[in-house]
């Protein structure tokens, strides 16, 4: 099969020549350029200079084909872009200074090369009235979305591999917590319900305006588009199932329902920690996938029970271990790692083998390789043969 039959095959629920891989090219699902740099080197390939959305505070590479070949990834995703002011004013700050998005926060950097989104505009506000005369950000700028069309329809026509619409949004719960802090945030949603349901709709109609322009543009030609908003913490949820319900399900089931109405796209729903008991939740505002799997985060560490509970509603996407497994186990204890989750996920179809979230800093080359040698071998269909 070519990538993007297997993974439309682990779509449909049905068993393809082997589970699919999905490595690279988004935030979720990517390698961070330290461990990137030394993955290139163990296969003797150039790694390139190049990071996703052309934001090296972000950390993330953005791996060659070259590369992407030999991890034997199955998708190639299609980015959007910030708008040309951010990128130039970002080259014309001083070394180290603050990185500013469009939205107006940004990240600091907290040791050489690694950066941490510690600016957060809105976070002295208390009233409705500052979030309607903040300076939004202009979702119309068509240097967002300058390159969609193309890289889209270049992958349509490649056919090789299943395309995976990215576009750069953060989406409402998590860029409320931008623009607030977390903290802030939190404590909005129990103490100020209002200001921060506001804060939801305004940045959710902000993300609908981004995503139709992306969607617009990449038309027929994706197979997969990614949203998400972490939802969960080690053991538990970030806020209450309740308060998730009231406040945050009705902005997610309206964004999720303007998708559906513009593409034809599997919906891909990325959310850390253990999720476990939201995810008839997210089943029901039309989630297709589910990302990351954070295979040691409470319950989302019982496999069995998840497949057996949603495998018929939701494809599964992750579950390898990027806490203690990939950057500390050996090569032997990855593939042991892969084995299980494969034994557990694979059945009947329905899985894609990726790491709980981007390939961290500290995951040496060798445990890379060791994943996906150990998913071609032990992800070929029929299972166990």
């Amino acid at each position: 099969m070519t990538g993007r039959e297997r993974v439309l095959a682990a779509l449909a629920h049905e068993e393809p020549d082997r589970v699919p891989i999905i490595i690279g090219g988004t935030n979720a699902t990517g390698i961070k350029m330290k461990s990137y740099r030394a993955l290139a080197a163990r296969l003797g390939e150039e790694p390139g200079e190049d990071y996703i959305y052309d934001w090296p505070e972000l950390g993330t590479a953005l791996p060659t084909e070259a590369i992407l070949e030999r991890l034997g990834s199955d998708t190639r995703s299609v980015l959007d872009r910030f708008p040309a002011f951010v990128y130039e004013r970002a080259r014309a700050r001083p070394p180290h200074a603050d990185f500013i998005d469009d939205w107006g926060g940004g990240a600091k950097e907290i040791e050489p090369g690694n950066w941490y989104p510690g600016i957060h505009p809105l976070a002295e506000a208390t009233s409705i009235a500052e979030i309607e005369a903040y300076p939004w950000p202009d979702m119309d700028d068509p240097t967002r979305v300058a390159n969609v069309r193309a890289e889209a329809r270049a992958l349509a026509a490649d056919g090789r591999y299943a395309s995976l619409g990215c576009p750069w949004l953060l989406f409402p719960f998590e860029r409320a917590q931008a623009m607030r802090g977390l903290d802030n945030f939190l404590a909005d949603m129990v103490a100020e319900p209002d200001f921060a349901s506001a804060l939801l709709w305004k940045i959710e109609g902000l993300c609908k305006t981004l995503m139709g322009h992306f969607l617009d543009e990449a038309g027929d030609d994706l197979d997969i588009i990614k949203i998400g908003d972490d939802l969960g913490m080690q053991e538990n949820l970030l806020i209450s199932p309740t308060t998730y319900r009231d406040i945050l399900k009705p902005v997610h089931a309206d964004f999720m329902q303007f998708i559906r109405s513009r593409t034809k796209a599997k919906i891909f729903f990325h959310t850390d920690g253990d999720v476990y008991d939201l995810v008839p939740d997210l089943i029901e505002l039309g989630v297709d996938i589910l990302n990351p799997i954070q295979s040691g985060a409470g319950r989302m560490s019982d496999l069995p029970r998840l497949k057996r509970e949603f495998g018929k509603d939701l494809v599964f996407c992750g579950a390898i271990d990027t806490q203690r497994i990939l950057p500390y186990g050996s090569p032997a204890e990855v593939r042991a790692e892969v084995k299980r989750v494969i034994e557990a996920l694979g059945p009947g179809g329905g899985y894609m083998l990726a790491a709980v979230h981007t390939v961290m800093n500290e995951v040496p080359p060798e445990n890379v390789l060791a994943m996906v040698e150990a998913a071609k071998e032990f992800g070929t269909y029929p299972l166990g043969k």
